[in-house]
């Protein structure tokens, strides 16, 4: 944000401040699982000179969901006394918060105490980096992500208290599209679209979709880093709106094996200026040979960097077949079998979707990773292999990584993104990885005793 348009940010705010409009400010960062993270400060501290920079323990960006402090991290350490960084408000997120009063929030990037340099393995960095790498390939990306999510009857605080069993979805059955269904729910949703769109997000809508109390919410395609900071405030929003609605709404990819998974599909273009790179009127599909590259690189880095696009143990539990998650990196056209979907071929508007990631994807590496898997396939000219026909669940080449510990493995082992990211970066994320799968492995889970304490 240039100077002129942080003091016409600043004298805005300082306006609200003076008339007591606002009162709180909501500085906040990324965490390495997508929340948002970090402090309310006083609206007159802020606009007094807050706004030029806040600190946060440096142990926020090595845990795990619990916010506990795993060991095995090269960037912070008991031994090395978890020390501070710097939170740098970026003031061009900085934006109202209809549903909270008296409230702005403002994003911020996170910055090495001592050398005031970007924290290479903060997420919204790690975008950034990419975005500069394809800067210089003269190119922008415009992204849109999904967010599909369930809401249910009870509060979260219900739930937790009956130890997340006897979850009650908000409705009774499939309700995609199904708009009687979801008037029941617009007590929820009403407001999540209408605060949404106060707070600056371009919301387009709001449907039902392919499961009891299943949600998605779209939000208007934009430059990637726009994306991923309106992905991440949407999905915050909509858990504090369901919470003071008295009901919960969770990101959790596969709640119950017998009902269907939350995705986050990941569209994406690359534009020069007003142009998209990636429409070529000559071409059957309208695919330009730049866009065949790029894609070529999705299909042949995606276990690579499916970590990025499925972060936990349950994130595995969708890649069921016949379930509208995909199970192989093949591409299609407009097919929703296939990991990759041609979308809008023959027109200006042609781009390609994602299936691969859950709910629980942090947007910013996700489109990070593809992003540089796509650069590689540009560089390198990859040739794009045909596209697959028919129910592409019936394959069994290009398979998925089948669970977390193989994603680990394809993360570690990826000379692509270590040269796009850098050694260090891969290495944090695979030691998150290892800390979920530790965890995991020494936890007795209720479907191991009530299936063997008899019979076993």
């Amino acid at each position: 944000m240039n100077s002129a348009a942080t003091v016409d940010a600043l004298s805005a705010l300082e306006a609200q401040v003076r008339n007591g409009d606002v009162d709180t400010v909501l500085a906040c960062f990324v965490d390495m699982q997508g929340r948002l993270m970090g402090k309310r400060l006083h609206a007159r501290h802020f606009v007094d000179g807050g706004w030029e920079e806040t600190h946060c323990c440096n142990y926020l960006l090595a845990t795990d969901l619990e916010m506990a402090t795993p060991d095995g991290y090269a960037s912070t350490s008991w031994q090395a006394g978890y020390g501070d960084y710097i939170m740098k408000p970026d003031l061009a997120t900085l934006r109202p918060v209809p549903w909270l009063d008296g409230t702005v929030l403002v994003l911020c990037d996170i910055l090495d105490h001592h050398s005031h340099t970007p924290v290479a393995h903060a997420p919204r960095t790690m975008l950034e980096r990419q975005l500069e790498r394809l800067e210089e390939l003269g190119l922008d990306a415009m992204i849109a992500s999904e967010l599909e999510f369930f809401l249910f009857e009870q509060s979260v605080d219900e739930i937790r208290q009956a130890d997340f069993r006897d979850l009650r979805p908000i409705s009774g059955y499939n309700e995609d599209y199904h708009i009687f269904q979801t008037a029941k729910e617009e007590h929820v949703l009403r407001p999540v679209r209408n605060l949404l769109h106060a707070a600056g997000i371009p919301v387009e809508g709001t449907k039902g979709e392919a499961g009891c109390g299943q949600e998605e919410l779209n939000i208007k395609y934009a430059p990637a880093l726009d994306t991923a900071d309106y992905h991440t405030i949407a999905k915050h929003a909509i858990k504090e709106i369901a919470w003071q609605k008295g009901r919960a709404a969770t990101f959790l990819p596969k709640w119950h094996q017998e009902h269907s998974g939350s995705s986050s599909h990941i569209h994406q273009s690359l534009w020069q200026g007003d142009t998209p790179v990636f429409y070529d009127a000559s071409d059957e599909l309208g695919m330009s040979s730049l866009m065949k590259h790029y894609l070529a690189g999705l299909l042949k880095y995606a276990p690579d960097y499916t970590y990025f696009l499925a972060p936990y143990i349950n994130s595995y539990k969708r890649f069921q077949k016949g379930s509208f998650a995909p199970t192989r990196t093949v591409w299609s056209v407009d097919n929703r079998t296939a990991g990759f979907r041609l979308c809008a071929s023959g027109t200006k508007a042609v781009r390609i979707e994602c299936r691969i990631g859950g709910s629980d994807l942090n947007p910013y590496l996700a489109i990070a990773a593809q992003l540089a898997a796509g650069m590689k396939g540009i560089n390198d000219r990859l040739e794009l292999p045909p596209p697959a026909v028919g129910d592409t669940y019936a394959g069994d080449s290009g398979l998925i990584p089948q669970n977390l510990r193989d994603a680990k493995d394809a993360l570690q082992g990826s000379s692509m993104l270590r040269e796009a990211l850098g050694d260090a970066v891969v290495d944090h994320y695979v030691r998150a990885a290892e800390v979920e799968l530790e965890d995991f492995d020494r936890v007795v889970t209720h479907y191991e005793v009530a299936r063997g304490f008899e019979r076993a």
